[in-house]
Protein backbone atom coordinates (compact mmCIF):
# COMPACT_ATOMS: atom_id res chain seq x y z
CA UNK A 1 0.00 0.00 0.00
CA UNK A 2 2.57 2.44 0.87
CA UNK A 3 5.81 1.11 -0.89
CA UNK A 4 4.81 3.21 -4.07
CA UNK A 5 8.01 4.78 -6.93
CA UNK A 6 8.88 8.20 -6.25
CA UNK A 7 7.93 8.74 -9.80
CA UNK A 8 4.28 7.64 -9.19
CA UNK A 9 3.81 8.98 -5.45
CA UNK A 10 4.05 12.49 -6.97
CA UNK A 11 1.75 12.60 -9.11
CA UNK A 12 -1.99 13.33 -7.98
CA UNK A 13 -2.07 10.02 -5.39
CA UNK A 14 -4.81 9.90 -2.96
CA UNK A 15 -3.38 11.78 0.44
CA UNK A 16 -1.51 9.35 2.94
CA UNK A 17 -3.52 9.19 6.32
CA UNK A 18 -1.44 9.02 9.13
CA UNK A 19 -2.81 8.38 13.04
CA UNK A 20 -0.64 10.24 15.90
CA UNK A 21 -1.34 7.56 18.53
CA UNK A 22 -1.64 9.91 22.02
CA UNK A 23 -1.96 8.61 25.29
CA UNK A 24 -1.79 9.52 29.22
CA UNK A 25 2.12 8.45 28.83
CA UNK A 26 3.35 10.61 25.65
CA UNK A 27 5.38 13.20 25.74
CA UNK A 28 4.59 16.16 23.70
CA UNK A 29 7.30 17.09 21.53
CA UNK A 30 7.24 13.77 18.92
CA UNK A 31 3.12 13.59 18.82
CA UNK A 32 3.04 17.63 17.64
CA UNK A 33 6.26 18.00 15.72
CA UNK A 34 4.91 15.23 13.50
CA UNK A 35 1.60 16.70 13.31
CA UNK A 36 3.26 19.99 11.86
CA UNK A 37 6.08 18.08 9.73
CA UNK A 38 3.45 15.93 7.91
CA UNK A 39 0.62 18.55 7.37
CA UNK A 40 2.94 20.32 5.29
CA UNK A 41 3.80 17.98 3.11
CA UNK A 42 3.39 18.66 -0.25
CA UNK A 43 2.26 22.34 0.90
CA UNK A 44 4.66 24.54 2.23
CA UNK A 45 7.36 24.29 -0.11
CA UNK A 46 4.84 25.35 -2.91
CA UNK A 47 3.70 28.25 -0.58
CA UNK A 48 7.02 29.46 0.41
CA UNK A 49 9.00 29.30 -3.13
CA UNK A 50 6.26 29.58 -5.23
CA UNK A 51 7.23 26.37 -7.14
CA UNK A 52 4.47 23.53 -7.97
CA UNK A 53 5.85 20.36 -7.31
CA UNK A 54 2.61 18.31 -7.31
CA UNK A 55 3.87 16.32 -4.31
CA UNK A 56 2.00 13.59 -2.83
CA UNK A 57 0.01 14.70 0.84
CA UNK A 58 -0.16 13.46 3.93
CA UNK A 59 -3.11 13.98 6.53
CA UNK A 60 -1.88 12.99 10.09
CA UNK A 61 -4.81 12.96 13.22
CA UNK A 62 -4.02 12.65 16.45
CA UNK A 63 -6.02 9.71 17.97
CA UNK A 64 -6.73 8.39 21.32
CA UNK A 65 -8.79 6.02 23.15
CA UNK A 66 -11.45 8.39 23.22
CA UNK A 67 -12.56 11.86 22.07
CA UNK A 68 -12.04 13.91 25.50
CA UNK A 69 -9.39 16.45 25.66
CA UNK A 70 -7.01 14.65 28.38
CA UNK A 71 -3.66 15.97 29.90
CA UNK A 72 -0.38 13.80 28.87
CA UNK A 73 2.66 13.78 30.22
CA UNK A 74 4.12 16.71 31.53
CA UNK A 75 1.56 18.20 31.92
CA UNK A 76 0.77 18.74 28.24
CA UNK A 77 -2.71 18.86 27.08
CA UNK A 78 -4.03 17.21 24.27
CA UNK A 79 -7.37 16.90 22.36
CA UNK A 80 -7.90 14.10 19.46
CA UNK A 81 -8.94 14.64 16.46
CA UNK A 82 -10.50 11.18 16.28
CA UNK A 83 -10.89 7.74 18.35
CA UNK A 84 -8.99 4.56 17.96
CA UNK A 85 -12.23 3.28 16.19
CA UNK A 86 -13.20 6.35 14.01
CA UNK A 87 -9.28 5.87 12.45
CA UNK A 88 -9.38 2.55 11.33
CA UNK A 89 -8.77 3.39 7.82
CA UNK A 90 -5.00 5.23 9.03
CA UNK A 91 -2.41 3.77 6.12
CA UNK A 92 0.38 4.63 8.97
CA UNK A 93 -0.04 4.39 12.50
CA UNK A 94 2.73 6.14 14.89
CA UNK A 95 3.23 5.28 18.17
CA UNK A 96 5.62 8.26 19.58
CA UNK A 97 7.92 8.17 23.06
CA UNK A 98 6.48 7.03 26.35
CA UNK A 99 7.69 8.69 29.32
CA UNK A 100 9.79 6.55 32.07
CA UNK A 101 9.01 4.95 33.85
CA UNK A 102 6.39 3.00 32.89
CA UNK A 103 5.07 1.65 36.29
CA UNK A 104 1.78 -0.27 35.19
CA UNK A 105 1.19 1.88 32.65
CA UNK A 106 1.17 -1.47 30.80
CA UNK A 107 -2.04 -3.02 32.49
CA UNK A 108 -3.68 0.29 30.90
CA UNK A 109 -3.20 -0.38 27.41
CA UNK A 110 -5.59 -3.20 26.24
CA UNK A 111 -7.49 -0.65 23.50
CA UNK A 112 -4.74 0.49 22.25
CA UNK A 113 -2.88 -2.90 21.92
CA UNK A 114 -5.48 -4.41 20.28
CA UNK A 115 -6.31 -1.58 17.50
CA UNK A 116 -2.67 -1.68 17.09
CA UNK A 117 -2.48 -5.67 16.16
CA UNK A 118 -5.78 -4.81 14.04
CA UNK A 119 -4.07 -2.38 12.13
CA UNK A 120 -0.97 -4.55 11.66
CA UNK A 121 -3.20 -7.12 10.37
CA UNK A 122 -5.39 -5.02 8.04
CA UNK A 123 -1.89 -3.61 6.59
CA UNK A 124 -1.01 -0.88 7.88
CA UNK A 125 2.32 0.26 8.54
CA UNK A 126 3.06 0.46 11.82
CA UNK A 127 5.59 3.01 13.52
CA UNK A 128 7.11 4.27 17.11
CA UNK A 129 9.28 6.74 18.29
CA UNK A 130 11.78 6.54 20.86
CA UNK A 131 10.42 4.53 23.91
CA UNK A 132 7.07 4.19 21.80
CA UNK A 133 8.81 0.72 20.85
CA UNK A 134 7.72 -0.29 24.27
CA UNK A 135 3.87 -0.56 23.10
CA UNK A 136 4.83 -1.86 19.93
CA UNK A 137 6.75 -4.94 22.33
CA UNK A 138 3.85 -5.00 24.38
CA UNK A 139 1.69 -5.91 21.21
CA UNK A 140 3.68 -8.89 20.55
CA UNK A 141 4.26 -7.34 16.97
CA UNK A 142 8.44 -6.98 17.83
CA UNK A 143 8.51 -10.63 18.58
CA UNK A 144 11.94 -12.25 17.20
CA UNK A 145 12.87 -8.94 15.34
CA UNK A 146 14.88 -6.20 15.68
CA UNK A 147 13.91 -2.90 17.43
CA UNK A 148 15.36 0.35 17.95
CA UNK A 149 14.02 2.35 20.61
CA UNK A 150 15.70 4.86 23.53
CA UNK A 151 18.91 3.36 25.04
CA UNK A 152 17.76 4.17 28.66
CA UNK A 153 15.02 1.27 27.56
CA UNK A 154 17.86 -1.58 27.35
CA UNK A 155 17.04 -2.86 30.77
CA UNK A 156 13.00 -3.14 29.99
CA UNK A 157 13.48 -5.22 26.92
CA UNK A 158 16.53 -7.39 28.20
CA UNK A 159 13.56 -8.46 31.22
CA UNK A 160 10.18 -7.68 29.87
CA UNK A 161 10.84 -8.32 26.16
CA UNK A 162 13.34 -11.27 26.21
CA UNK A 163 12.19 -12.31 22.73
CA UNK A 164 12.47 -8.71 20.89
CA UNK A 165 15.85 -8.26 19.74
CA UNK A 166 16.92 -4.87 20.89
CA UNK A 167 19.21 -2.55 18.79
CA UNK A 168 20.31 0.10 21.07
CA UNK A 169 22.88 1.98 18.41
CA UNK A 170 20.47 1.86 15.82
CA UNK A 171 18.41 5.09 14.63
CA UNK A 172 15.95 3.54 12.76
CA UNK A 173 15.17 -0.10 12.10
CA UNK A 174 12.69 -1.61 8.98
CA UNK A 175 12.31 -4.88 10.15
CA UNK A 176 9.82 -6.03 8.64
CA UNK A 177 9.89 -8.04 5.73
CA UNK A 178 7.35 -5.65 3.56
CA UNK A 179 8.37 -2.23 5.40
CA UNK A 180 5.29 -2.41 7.37
CA UNK A 181 7.43 -2.15 10.78
CA UNK A 182 9.39 0.87 11.64
CA UNK A 183 11.39 1.51 14.71
CA UNK A 184 13.27 4.26 15.69
CA UNK A 185 15.73 5.43 18.37
CA UNK A 186 16.23 8.65 20.75
CA UNK A 187 13.61 11.19 21.52
CA UNK A 188 14.20 13.38 18.52
CA UNK A 189 14.16 10.39 16.13
CA UNK A 190 10.82 11.36 15.23
CA UNK A 191 12.90 13.65 12.38
CA UNK A 192 14.31 10.85 11.20
CA UNK A 193 11.14 8.57 11.20
CA UNK A 194 9.29 11.69 9.22
CA UNK A 195 11.69 12.10 6.42
CA UNK A 196 11.72 8.22 6.08
CA UNK A 197 8.43 7.90 5.88
CA UNK A 198 8.04 11.21 3.11
CA UNK A 199 10.59 9.82 1.06
CA UNK A 200 8.58 6.66 0.88
CA UNK A 201 5.28 7.34 0.53
CA UNK A 202 5.50 11.21 -1.45
CA UNK A 203 9.20 11.12 -3.28
CA UNK A 204 12.54 11.62 -2.18
CA UNK A 205 12.47 14.96 -3.32
CA UNK A 206 9.40 16.36 -1.40
CA UNK A 207 11.52 14.59 1.80
CA UNK A 208 14.89 16.64 0.56
CA UNK A 209 12.26 19.79 0.64
CA UNK A 210 10.89 19.06 3.66
CA UNK A 211 14.33 18.74 5.78
CA UNK A 212 15.66 22.20 3.95
CA UNK A 213 12.33 24.22 5.01
CA UNK A 214 12.41 22.99 8.59
CA UNK A 215 16.63 22.21 9.33
CA UNK A 216 16.09 18.68 9.59
CA UNK A 217 19.15 16.78 9.34
CA UNK A 218 22.92 17.96 10.08
CA UNK A 219 23.15 21.48 11.28
CA UNK A 220 26.50 22.06 11.62
CA UNK A 221 27.23 24.12 9.07
CA UNK A 222 24.60 26.75 9.83
CA UNK A 223 20.96 27.84 8.10
CA UNK A 224 22.25 28.30 4.58
CA UNK A 225 23.10 24.78 3.38
CA UNK A 226 18.45 24.41 3.63
CA UNK A 227 17.97 27.85 2.43
CA UNK A 228 15.98 28.16 -1.01
CA UNK A 229 15.70 31.53 -3.30
CA UNK A 230 13.36 33.16 -1.47
CA UNK A 231 9.64 33.30 -3.22
CA UNK A 232 9.61 36.96 -5.11
CA UNK A 233 7.22 39.45 -3.65
CA UNK A 234 4.17 39.36 -5.99
CA UNK A 235 4.39 43.26 -8.54
CA UNK A 236 2.06 44.59 -11.05
CA UNK A 237 5.71 45.98 -13.07
CA UNK A 238 4.37 44.24 -17.04
CA UNK A 239 7.69 44.71 -18.23
CA UNK A 240 9.60 43.08 -15.17
CA UNK A 241 7.56 40.61 -15.39
CA UNK A 242 8.22 39.97 -18.79
CA UNK A 243 11.90 40.13 -18.03
CA UNK A 244 11.47 37.23 -14.76
CA UNK A 245 9.80 35.01 -17.29
CA UNK A 246 12.89 35.44 -20.27
CA UNK A 247 15.55 35.25 -17.52
CA UNK A 248 14.17 31.96 -16.43
CA UNK A 249 15.01 30.55 -19.64
CA UNK A 250 17.89 32.26 -20.36
CA UNK A 251 19.84 32.64 -17.47
CA UNK A 252 23.20 30.70 -18.56
CA UNK A 253 23.45 33.43 -21.13
CA UNK A 254 26.89 35.48 -21.06
CA UNK A 255 25.96 38.78 -19.69
CA UNK A 256 22.59 37.70 -18.65
CA UNK A 257 21.40 42.00 -16.73
CA UNK A 258 22.68 43.23 -20.45
CA UNK A 259 20.47 41.22 -21.99
CA UNK A 260 17.91 41.63 -19.63
CA UNK A 261 17.69 45.56 -20.10
CA UNK A 262 17.91 45.15 -24.01
CA UNK A 263 15.24 42.78 -23.78
CA UNK A 264 13.01 45.58 -21.87
CA UNK A 265 13.64 48.34 -23.75
CA UNK A 266 14.20 50.68 -21.31
CA UNK A 267 17.69 52.29 -20.23
CA UNK A 268 20.09 50.52 -17.77
CA UNK A 269 19.49 52.60 -14.67
CA UNK A 270 15.69 53.07 -14.87
CA UNK A 271 15.47 49.10 -15.27
CA UNK A 272 17.65 48.34 -12.64
CA UNK A 273 15.62 50.22 -10.04
CA UNK A 274 12.30 48.92 -11.46
CA UNK A 275 13.18 45.50 -11.19
CA UNK A 276 14.75 45.74 -7.29
CA UNK A 277 11.49 47.83 -6.74
CA UNK A 278 8.87 45.04 -8.08
CA UNK A 279 11.21 42.15 -6.80
CA UNK A 280 13.26 43.08 -3.97
CA UNK A 281 16.12 41.72 -6.22
CA UNK A 282 19.13 43.82 -7.47
CA UNK A 283 19.01 42.04 -11.41
CA UNK A 284 22.49 40.78 -10.87
CA UNK A 285 21.47 38.79 -7.36
CA UNK A 286 18.46 37.48 -8.78
CA UNK A 287 20.39 36.10 -11.75
CA UNK A 288 23.01 34.44 -9.35
CA UNK A 289 20.23 33.22 -7.12
CA UNK A 290 18.42 31.44 -10.33
CA UNK A 291 21.77 30.02 -11.30
CA UNK A 292 22.53 28.61 -7.88
CA UNK A 293 18.95 26.91 -7.66
CA UNK A 294 20.14 25.25 -10.92
CA UNK A 295 22.97 23.91 -9.31
CA UNK A 296 21.57 22.86 -6.49
CA UNK A 297 18.98 20.86 -8.39
CA UNK A 298 21.76 19.39 -10.44
CA UNK A 299 23.91 18.69 -7.70
CA UNK A 300 20.77 16.84 -5.40
CA UNK A 301 20.30 14.54 -8.67
CA UNK A 302 22.70 14.51 -11.44
CA UNK A 303 26.30 13.09 -11.60
CA UNK A 304 27.95 16.30 -13.49
CA UNK A 305 30.89 17.40 -12.30
CA UNK A 306 31.07 20.88 -10.24
CA UNK A 307 33.08 22.35 -13.90
CA UNK A 308 30.21 20.98 -15.53
CA UNK A 309 27.59 22.49 -13.44
CA UNK A 310 28.97 25.83 -13.47
CA UNK A 311 29.10 25.93 -17.64
CA UNK A 312 25.45 24.48 -17.63
CA UNK A 313 24.49 27.40 -15.45
CA UNK A 314 26.88 30.19 -16.98
CA UNK A 315 29.77 30.24 -15.47
CA UNK A 316 32.92 29.98 -17.52
CA UNK A 317 35.33 29.98 -14.36
CA UNK A 318 34.33 26.66 -11.60
CA UNK A 319 36.92 28.46 -9.35
CA UNK A 320 34.66 31.60 -9.59
CA UNK A 321 31.16 29.44 -9.02
CA UNK A 322 32.89 27.56 -6.27
CA UNK A 323 33.52 30.66 -4.20
CA UNK A 324 29.83 32.10 -4.64
CA UNK A 325 27.86 28.79 -4.00
CA UNK A 326 29.97 28.40 -0.59
CA UNK A 327 29.10 32.42 -0.19
CA UNK A 328 25.85 31.77 -0.86
CA UNK A 329 25.07 28.05 0.82
CA UNK A 330 27.86 28.09 3.64
CA UNK A 331 29.41 25.23 1.97
CA UNK A 332 31.04 24.42 -1.15
CA UNK A 333 29.22 22.11 -4.01
CA UNK A 334 30.67 18.93 -3.06
CA UNK A 335 29.58 19.12 0.56
CA UNK A 336 25.97 19.94 -0.79
CA UNK A 337 25.78 17.20 -2.79
CA UNK A 338 27.11 14.49 -0.50
CA UNK A 339 24.58 15.67 2.29
CA UNK A 340 21.39 16.29 -0.24
CA UNK A 341 22.17 13.94 -2.94
CA UNK A 342 18.84 11.60 -3.60
CA UNK A 343 19.19 8.49 -1.68
CA UNK A 344 17.34 5.62 -1.13
CA UNK A 345 14.41 6.07 1.66
CA UNK A 346 15.89 3.72 4.14
CA UNK A 347 19.02 6.32 4.15
CA UNK A 348 17.32 9.65 4.63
Amino acid sequence: MLMETEQTAEVGNAAVSVALLAMHETTPAAIFGLYEILSSVGSIWDRLTGQNTNARRMTPRIVARRRERFVCAIGTPVEPHATLADAADADIVIVTDLALPLGDAPKRWADEIAWLRERFAAGATVCSVCTGSILLAEAGLLDGREAASHWIAADIFRDRYPAVRFRPERILCDTAADGRLITTGGASSWEDLALHLIARCCGRDEATRIAKVFLLGDKSDGQLPFAAMARPRRHEDAVVALSQRWIADNYALSNPVTCMVAESGLAGRTFKRRFKSATGYAPVDYVQALRIEEAKQMLEVNAYSTEEIALRVGYEDPAFFRRLFKRQMGITPAQYRKRFQSRPAGDL
